[in-house]
C-alpha cells in the first residue's frame, strides 16, 4: 500500500509538468495565430441542436386476398330485402337481372385507389382506412401552433357538420398554372390546397400550413355535410352532394364541379321520382371513382345508387377539362321493413369497394353486399337500426373482412336504452365473427351509439380498431374503445364527452402510432394507441362533429361553432 502511494505521488507530479508544458506551448502558438480553432462548446452546441432523424418507412405489403363473395342461410338477401329495381337513362329494365354493364368496375386494393398526394375522399380510399396521409413523425407526441379560419351560417346549419372531413390534395404545378388560385398560391411549390365544402354552403381553399385561403370561396348556397370527393386520376374535378334543401335554391341535389375555374359542370338527384322515399334528395356520401370505367359511384340518402358514365375528357397541358355524363344507372331496392316513418329507405354513410364488389349500409338497419357488374344482392347482414357510420374493409391472413357498428334512433327499438354492437364481420359471407356490445341512450335527432367511422389500425397498432360510442353513460358521455381484431375484447377505454368525430390513427416512420379524436364539447385527444394513455389534450372552440384528416404532421377540422382549424402534431 505504501509503495502505491509514492508512485502515484510521483505521477501526479508529472502530470502537473506535463499540463504545464502545454499551457507554455499553447500560449506561444496563440501568440502566433491571428484566428483562434473555434472553442469546444461551439462544437458541442452544434451537436446538440441537429435535428432528429426517423427512419425511412417501411410500406405494409399490401396483399390482395382471394375473395368469392356468396349468401349463407343468415344473410340471403330476401331476408330483408324484397325486391330491387333498375333505370337506365330514365328506362326501367323489365327484369333486373337483364343488366348489362357498359364496362366491368373492378377495384384492388386501397393503395392502388390513387397516386396523388392528398386525401381525396372520406377515409381517404375504396377501403375507407386512410384519413391520413404520410407521416407525421412527432417527436413531443403534442399538439403545437395551429390556425383558424371562420366560417358561417345557413339558416340553423352552422360551420361545419357530421361526417364533414376536409379534403386535401398537393396538386402539380401543370395543373395549377390553369387553376383560379391566386398567385402566390400558384407559385408556391410544396403548396397542399385544403378544400373544405362547409354547412354555410361554400367551399373554402386554403394553405394547409398557413390556412391562407389559395383562391375565393366557392358559393352554392346548399348546406354540405359530407366530405364530397376529388378524382383519384387528380383530374382537378369535385364530386359534392347537398346534405339539406336550401333555402334560396331549393331542393338538394349533387354537384360535379370544374376546379380549374370553380364551375358547376353538372348536377343530378334533385327530386329524382326513382326514389322510394319521395321528394328526399340529400347525398351526405363520398363518391369513389372507378379510373376504369370513367364510373362515378355515388349513393343518395333517397335510396338511390347512381352509376354514372363520365366520358371525361381532360388535357392537363391546355387546361381544358369537360364531361358528358350518360349511360345514367340508377339502383334501388325495398327493405322488408322500410316505410316513411321508421326503417328508412336511403345511404347516408359512403361505400367501400373491393373488386366488383359494393358493401354499404344503410337508414334502414341493413348492410349490403352489392355487385355492381350485375347490380345483384349477394349478402345482407342485420344491423339493427339507421346505421350512419361507414363500413370499413381489413384484410386479415388472407381473407377479407368489414367493420362496423350503428347508431340508436329514438323510438325504433326502445325509447330508453338499447344495445350498439360492433361488429367484424366477414366480408365474403357477411357473417358475423364477433360482436362487442355497448348500451346506449339517445335523444331525439341527436343520435347515441355509433355516428363515427372506425379507424383501422396499422402499422404498430394493427392487432386493433378504434371506435367512439356515443351516450353510453348518459346523453352527455361516451367513450373512445380500442378492441382487439381477433378477439373482439376492450383492450383500452378513454371517456369524456361523447363524439360523432372519427377517431384517425397518426404515425411516425418508424411505425408507432398515436389516436386523435375529437369531441361534442371541443376536447382534442391524442393518446397512445396501444396504451390510451393521454399523450396531449387542446380545446376548440364549440362541438366537433366533423371528423378530421391529416397530411403529414398537419390536422384539419371544423368545428359547429364556424371555426377550421389546422393544427401541428409535434
Amino acid at each position: 500500500m505504501t509503495s502505491l502511494l509514492i508512485f502515484g505521488g510521483l505521477g501526479a507530479l508529472l502530470v502537473i509538468a506535463v499540463v504545464l508544458v502545454i499551457m507554455v506551448l499553447r500560449q506561444g502558438r496563440s501568440e502566433e495565430v491571428e484566428t483562434p480553432a473555434p472553442a469546444v462548446p461551439i462544437m458541442t452546441e452544434a451537436l446538440e441542436t441537429e435535428p432528429e432523424t426517423f427512419p425511412e418507412a417501411v410500406e405494409e405489403v399490401e396483399t390482395a386476398p382471394s375473395f368469392s363473395p356468396h349468401s349463407t342461410d343468415a344473410t340471403l338477401p330476401s331476408n330483408l330485402i324484397s325486391f330491387t329495381n333498375i333505370r337506365i337513362n330514365d328506362v326501367d329494365l323489365d327484369s333486373p337481372a337483364s343488366y348489362q354493364p357498359a364496362g366491368q368496375i373492378e377495384f384492388g386494393m386501397p393503395g392502388d385507389y390513387t397516386d396523388v398526394e392528398g386525401i381525396i375522399t372520406f377515409r381517404g380510399s375504396n377501403f375507407r382506412d386512410r384519413p391520413a396521409y404520410g407521416y407525421a413523425n412527432m417527436r413531443e407526441h403534442a399538439f403545437g401552433d395551429s390556425w383558424t379560419k371562420s366560417s358561417s351560417s345557413l339558416g340553423q346549419w352552422s360551420g361545419s357538420g357530421w361526417t364533414g372531413q376536409p379534403l386535401m390534395m398537393k396538386w402539380p404545378a401543370e395543373v395549377k398554372a390553369h387553376m383560379n388560385m391566386y398567385d402566390w398560391a400558384k407559385a408556391k411549390d410544396d403548396l397542399v390546397e385544403v378544400i373544405y365544402a362547409t354547412m354555410d354552403g361554400n367551399i373554402y381553399f386554403l394553405d394547409l400550413e398557413t390556412g391562407q385561403e389559395t383562391r375565393d370561396p366557392m358559393v352554392l348556397g346548399f348546406t354540405f355535410k359530407g366530405a364530397g370527393a376529388l378524382d383519384p386520376r387528380g383530374y382537378p374535378i369535385m364530386y359534392l352532394g347537398a346534405g339539406i334543401n336550401s333555402p334560396m335554391y331549393g331542393t338538394a341535389k349533387a354537384f360535379i364541379i370544374n376546379l380549374l375555374d370553380c364551375s358547376v359542370m353538372y348536377t343530378f338527384g334533385c327530386g329524382d321520382p326513382f326514389s322510394l322515399r319521395g321528394a328526399l334528395s340529400f347525398f351526405d356520401s363520398s363518391a369513389l371513382v372507378d379510373a376504369e370505367t370513367d364510373t362515378l359511384i355515388y349513393p343518395g340518402e333517397n335510396g338511390i345508387l347512381y352509376l354514372i358514365k363520365l366520358n371525361t375528357n381532360y388535357n392537363e397541358q391546355a387546361g381544358t377539362l369537360s364531361i358528358a355524363p350518360d349511360n345514367v344507372v340508377k339502383w334501388r331496392y325495398n327493405g322488408t321493413r322500410s316505410n316513411a316513418t321508421t326503417y328508412w329507405w336511403g345511404m347516408e354513410d359512403s361505400a367501400c369497394v373491393y373488386g366488383g364488389y359494393m358493401f354499404i349500409a344503410d337508414n334502414g338497419g341493413n348492410l349490403m353486399c352489392l355487385d355492381l357488374n350485375t347490380l345483384e344482392l349477394v349478402w345482407v347482414q342485420d344491423v339493427l337500426d339507421d346505421t350512419n357510420d361507414t363500413p370499413v374493409l381489413s384484410v386479415e391472413d388472407g381473407h377479407l373482412y368489414l367493420y362496423i357498428s350503428t347508431s340508436f334512433h329514438l323510438g325504433w327499438r326502445s325509447s330508453s336504452v338499447a344495445e350498439i354492437p360492433i361488429w367484424k364481420i366477414d366480408a365474403e359471407t357477411g357473417e358475423i365473427i364477433w360482436s362487442r356490445p355497448y348500451n346506449c341512450t339517445t335523444m331525439d335527432g341527436v343520435s347515441g351509439g355509433v355516428q363515427s367511422t372506425i379507424a383501422l389500425g396499422k402499422h404498430d397498432l394493427s392487432d386493433y380498431i378504434y371506435v367512439t360510442v356515443s351516450m353510453t353513460d348518459s346523453v352527455s358521455t361516451g367513450v373512445l374503445s380500442c378492441i382487439d381484431k381477433k378477439t373482439g375484447e376492450v383492450v383500452w377505454e378513454h371517456k369524456a364527452y361523447y363524439a360523432w368525430s372519427s377517431p384517425v390513427c397518426v404515425y411516425n416512420t418508424d411505425g408507432s402510432g398515436v389516436v386523435i379524436y375529437c369531441t361534442s364539447q371541443g376536447e382534442v385527444f391524442m393518446l397512445d394507441g396501444l396504451t390510451g394513455k393521454v399523450l396531449s389534450q387542446m380545446q376548440m372552440n364549440g362541438n366537433v362533429e366533423a371528423s378530421p384528416a391529416v397530411y403529414n404532421d398537419r390536422l384539419v377540422v371544423g368545428t359547429r361553432n364556424c371555426m377550421i382549424y389546422g393544427v401541428q402534431l409535434k
